[in-house]
This record gives structure tokens, sequence and C-alpha cells, in this order.
């Protein structure tokens, strides 16, 4: 039983450090979306070509459903994170170490479409994409100068 432990506890720490490295790389998604759509945004609006803030608008928009994407692949180590701990607290016997990759596609085959859906409502995921593809919509239509 020692060993097992031992080998649950290895692949925790490792599912949390591989969750957390998932929100370093969600940060850099962000930067670049932000850096593009304000390139786009300043290039179109000093050349006059709302066709770049149009383009704007669709890359924030991209940007956001791949961040959605990658948030929903760290979603799905979290059920494993959930049984191993379930496990230290005694409340799981049945359990097998080293099933990280069983875990996570079973996971992201039970969330389908639906759970990225609801990921891309999150306040988190929807910033900044959501709001600057909105204010780039809007900047383009008219609505705000």
């Amino acid at each position: 039983m020692l060993q097992l432990d031992q080998q649950l506890e290895s692949e925790y720490f490792h599912l949390t450090g591989l969750i957390d490295s998932f929100d370093q790389k969600s940060l850099t998604i962000k930067a670049w979306s932000v850096t593009l759509a304000g390139v786009l945004a300043g290039t179109g609006a000093f050349f006059d070509r709302p066709a770049l803030l149009w383009v704007g608008v669709v890359g924030s928009l991209m940007f956001w459903l791949v961040e959605g994407h990658w948030k929903a692949f760290q979603s799905a180590h979290y059920a494993r994170i959930e049984k191993i701990e379930a496990h230290f607290r005694g409340e799981v016997d049945d359990i097998a170490p080293f099933q990280t990759a069983n875990s996570w596609e079973r996971s992201r085959r039970a969330g389908g479409m639906k759970e990225l859906l609801r990921i891309l409502r999150w306040r988190h995921v929807f910033l900044p994409h959501g709001l600057v593809a909105l204010a780039l919509a809007l900047l383009v239509s008219g609505s705000v100068l």
C-alpha cells in the first residue's frame, strides 16, 4: 500500500504542476490576443482601413476559442486529481497509479462541446478576447468614435 500511495502522490504533484503550466500558457494566449488586436486596431485606424478592425475582431474571437479549448484540456485533469484526493481521504480503494492519459481522455470525451461552451462563458476566459472583439466591432460599425 505504501508504494501505491507514493506513486499516487507523485502523479498528484505532477498533475498539479501541469495544471499550473496551463495557467501560464493561458496568460501567453491572452497577451498574444491583446497584442494582435492592438496592432490591427491601431493600423486600421491610422490608415483608415476598417477591414483590419474586422480582422482584429475575428482574431480576438479565435483566441477566445483557443483559450476555451486550452481551459477544457486543463479541466480534464481535475477528475483524476479528485480521484487521487478521494483515495487519500479513504473514500476510494480501487485505484491504479499513473492513469493520467486514460482519465484525461474520458473526461474530455464526457465534456464535449457542451463543456467547451460552458468554459467559454467563464469570465476569466471571456476576458480580454470577447471584450476586445466587442469593442472593435462597435468601433468599426461606427457606434463608438
